[in-house]
């Protein structure tokens, strides 16, 4: 089993910064993807970014490509997604997820464990 834990959401101004972490426990060896997913109100739950354990390969949603930057700090078992150039339609609850298959996946049905999520505003 893995515990996930998020942190770090908040509410910001439209231009502005986060940067949400998500500390991970239990079996994280088996671990191959890290990933964040959000979930607006109404909306289906969608991919953001995906971290592959094995070379440090990183993905991105396009709705986020070139904002957002995914990142892992291998000693704390943390990884984080910095969000800058936030725009209300980034509003959100983000979810920190870990997938112990191989392959790249960016539906939520593809991950194994999820942490409880964070609440991203960002006001216009």
């Amino acid at each position: 089993q893995v515990q996930l834990v998020e942190s770090g959401g908040g509410l910001v101004q439209a231009g502005g910064s986060l940067r949400l972490s998500c500390a991970a426990s239990g079996r994280t060896f088996s671990v191959n993807y890290m990933a964040w997913f959000r979930q607006a109100p109404g909306k289906e739950r969608e991919f953001v970014a995906a971290f592959r354990r094995s070379d440090g390969g990183t993905y991105y949603a396009d709705s986020v490509k070139g904002r957002f930057t995914m990142s892992r700090v291998n000693v704390e078992n943390t990884v984080y997604l910095q969000m800058n150039s936030l725009k209300p339609e980034d509003t959100a609850v983000y979810y920190c997820a870990y997938r112990n298959r191989y392959g790249l996946g960016t539906s939520s049905y593809d991950y194994d464990y999820w942490g409880q999520g964070t609440q991203v505003t960002v006001s216009s």
